[in-house]
């Protein structure tokens, strides 16, 4: 039997998984306070919803789910081997999302404004800030085309940022259109433009030299790939991308640069990005994320998914999101020693045969502290040292309640 969790997954120890409860309920209370309302959805979806929801590089990511029974039974009995999955595991939240506002639309406000936080799943190679496993953040707007929506998820998105302890970050912007216009400009047949935004995305891993590389090794012509490159390579200004037809979308992200940046109050920078291109296929407008040079890179990012809920009910159905990476936020706050700002722990220490009556005490001190009950050993200094190894704040004997002692563990 194996003792190691799962590759590219990990166990929490109590010290880690308190700072990670309480990091999670300072972004949902941010939320909250925000108007949003908190759905769940389950992890496994449809493979074939999964598989047309132009999720770009994350497509091949997902974990497959076997068929179960007399289904797998009957698939193997036909030699019918490229079927024998239905299920996968979901690779974020947003496309569970899209089929449940298709599925329950009708009983929602619109626009309706909700809240998910859960566990996706990607069979990538596991690295440093990168699991197989892992919690994200979501807010999204669905049922409304205004850019205020947009203003809306960076300003409460950021707030969430503050109110965990991230306060040196700027938020880019782009606009799908505005990237696709200038793709199309360039030379490239329009129905290619979403497979060239995938290699566009990856610039800040292998660098515009690396991207006439691949897109040539796709075949695009390569006088649209070299004039493109060197376009993005010069930095592009919404003025320039504007004049590739994209006059609206460039108004569009000026508003919301304007009213992002007043909101901020000088606490963050919102910028445009012409490089910026998120990668996930489904974004049909404006795209953006938060980035931390102290956390290592892109901490939040997201997108107007317009098409994307359509897929399940006909037609277009405007929708906007924002998603929070907890992982690499609460990989770099473990490392600075971050606490949360939790509540304090106390451990009672009780005799055989008290502990009715010591857990009746417990009660009373539970709006103040998180009180966990020892029975008291022998060698009382050495339960004392295991408490302060643990976190523990004070310590209380119930034969002298009231008089609490102070430990240097401080809080997880």
């Amino acid at each position: 039997m194996k003792l190691t969790p799962t590759e590219g997954m990990r166990d929490y120890l109590p010290r880690e998984n308190a700072l990670r409860e309480r990091l999670l309920e300072r972004i949902r209370a941010v939320y909250r306070a925000n108007g949003f309302r908190a759905i769940e959805t389950p992890a496994p979806e449809s493979l074939e919803n999964l598989e047309n929801s132009d999720g770009g590089e994350n497509l091949k990511l997902i974990y497959r789910l076997e068929k179960r029974g007399d289904k797998l039974k009957k698939a193997l009995d036909a030699g019918d081997y490229a079927h024998l999955c239905d299920l996968g595991l979901r690779y974020d939240l947003t496309l569970p999302l899209s089929r449940y506002y298709a599925l329950h639309r009708n009983e929602l406000e619109s626009p309706f404004k909700c809240i998910q936080i859960g566990r996706v799943y990607r069979a990538e190679r596991p690295q440093k800030g990168r699991l197989r496993e892992f919690v994200q953040c979501d807010i999204d707007i669905l049922g409304s085309d205004s850019v205020d929506c947009e203003v809306e998820l960076i300003s409460v998105t950021a707030e969430a940022l503050l109110a965990v302890g991230i306060d040196d970050f700027r938020v880019r912007v782009n606009h799908r259109a505005l990237l696709r216009n200038l793709i199309v400009g360039c030379g490239f047949a329009p129905e290619t433009a979403d497979s060239v935004c995938v290699t566009v995305d990856k610039a800040d891993k292998v660098g515009f030299d690396g991207v006439r590389a691949e897109l040539l090794e796709k075949g695009f012509p390569a006088e649209a790939a070299e004039r493109l490159t060197d376009l993005l390579r010069g930095g592009l200004t919404l003025e320039q991308l504007a004049s590739y037809g994209s006059e609206t979308e460039a108004e569009q992200i000026r508003a919301l640069l304007e009213q992002t940046n007043a909101l901020a109050d000088g606490k963050y920078e919102v910028l445009f990005d012409a490089t910026l291109v998120r990668g996930q296929g489904y974004y049909t407008g404006a795209v953006f994320e938060i980035e931390c040079p102290s956390f290592g890179g892109t901490v939040a990012g997201g997108g107007r998914y317009d098409n994307l809920i359509g897929k399940f009910c006909g037609g277009e159905v405007p929708a906007v999101g924002f998603s929070i990476g907890f992982e690499r936020i609460f990989s770099v706050l473990s490392e600075r020693g971050g606490d949360g700002g939790g509540r304090d722990r106390e451990v009672l220490l009780y005799d055989e045969g008290q502990v009715a009556e010591a857990i009746r005490y417990a009660r009373t001190l539970h709006d103040r502290y998180d009180v966990t009950l020892w029975q008291k050993k022998k060698k009382v200094g050495k339960q004392l040292a295991q408490a302060e190894a643990q976190g523990y704040r004070f310590a209380e004997f119930l034969e002298n309640r009231g008089e609490r002692r102070e430990l240097s563990g401080g809080q997880d």
